[in-house]
């Protein structure tokens, strides 16, 4: 009753108590929010209380005693049916983030490094109105390039990305140093528990394939360019941006989200995407799809590498990231039962181009 009461006070457009329309004075959050803060309390009640995942129910032979996780109770997920209901209703339009896809990171890739690499000086509040291109040099791009994609392969939220610090990567080799077996590892501290308890670790390998999604070259990269602009390489990855193609040395001083933001709308339109559908979000998702689609990883997988609970208490979650009326259409509709359909690009390890493959 606690969990629906505050999800009410925040969410509904009515009163709990009351039962009447609430002031237009008092704001009200939307439904993916609101999800948002379900999910929260799960979290809270499942790990830190120790009460699991099941839903909540009276014990079957101690009678007035409870068991389960409250939040996933029969009378929360009906109330969360009828606030999206009613959300809907009064013309809410519950939207993800358009998920990136393979053939965006692409574009911003080849953009990227076309980028001529110079040096910019002073620049007056004129020349940057009449080149609005120039908002960034080669170093901002390939700092940016190296965010998009550790985003998106390690389905983490843009927030914790930008926590990242140079403490939290290490690049590994094995004592033979066979280039086949060389990785970077990446250790998050303030990432999500694993599911059995400690950190999960991310072990990133070259993909010579697609240079584009090929987070160990990007880090490569940037750690030789941060070398250049930094003396000792500690602190944050991705500083904050000073200028058209400078960073700050302080190793505190990291991006912002709202810069990021700015830089990622800029980014769209230099490739001449629109970037409205686009948001903080859209890597997670997009690195989702990719694992899924391109990679060919199943469910499972993609759970635990994302550190998402695999006993699909709420198989809703996964497929919100799969599926979206708003994403890049996989294929066009007259050519799903054309047998006749134009064929795939070849895999990169069978050869093969059917849409199968």
């Amino acid at each position: 009753m606690c969990c629906i009461a505050d999800q009410n006070h925040r969410c509904d457009e009515n009163d709990i108590w009351t039962g009447r329309t609430k002031a237009p004075s008092i704001p009200r959050v939307t439904y993916g929010t609101a999800q948002k803060m379900r999910a929260a309390v799960s979290h809270k009640f499942g790990c830190n209380h120790k009460l699991g995942t099941q839903p909540w129910s009276e014990h079957p032979t101690i009678t007035g005693k409870f068991i389960g996780n409250p939040s996933l109770s029969v009378m929360v997920s009906q109330y969360m049916v009828s606030l999206c209901c009613r959300k809907v209703r009064a013309g809410e339009a519950v939207t993800s983030a358009r998920a990136m896809d393979e053939a965006t990171m692409k574009h911003f890739w080849d953009f990227a490094w076309a980028t001529p690499r110079k040096e910019y000086g002073p620049m007056s509040h004129k020349w940057k109105a009449e080149n609005p291109a120039e908002w960034a040099g080669f170093v901002i791009r390939m700092m940016l390039l190296l965010l998009y994609l550790v985003s998106m392969i390690c389905l983490l939220h843009y927030d914790k990305a930008l926590r990242i610090t140079w403490a939290d990567i290490t690049f590994q080799d094995t004592t033979t140093f066979r280039p086949a077996d060389f990785c970077v590892k990446l250790e998050l501290p303030f990432r999500k528990m694993h599911q059995y308890g400690g950190i999960a670790l991310f072990y990133i390998y070259p993909d010579k394939e697609c240079p584009w999604m090929c987070l160990v070259q990007m880090f490569a990269v940037w750690w030789v360019l941060a070398r250049e602009r930094c003396e000792n390489l500690d602190g944050f990855i991705f500083r904050k941006k000073i200028g058209t193609n400078t960073i700050s040395v302080n190793p505190t001083d990291g991006m912002t989200s709202n810069v990021f933001l700015e830089c990622f709308h800029n980014n769209l339109l230099d490739i001449g995407v629109d970037p409205h559908p686009y948001g903080t979000h859209s890597f997670r998702r997009g690195g989702c799809q990719f694992l899924y689609k391109v990679c060919r990883w199943d469910f499972r997988d993609i759970c635990d590498w994302g550190g998402w609970a695999e006993n699909f208490d709420n198989p809703g979650t996964i497929f919100k990231y799969l599926l979206s009326w708003n994403d890049n259409p996989r294929e066009q509709r007259e050519h799903y039962m054309n047998p006749n359909r134009p064929r795939k690009d070849p895999c990169h390890t069978c050869g093969r181009t059917c849409h199968c493959a």
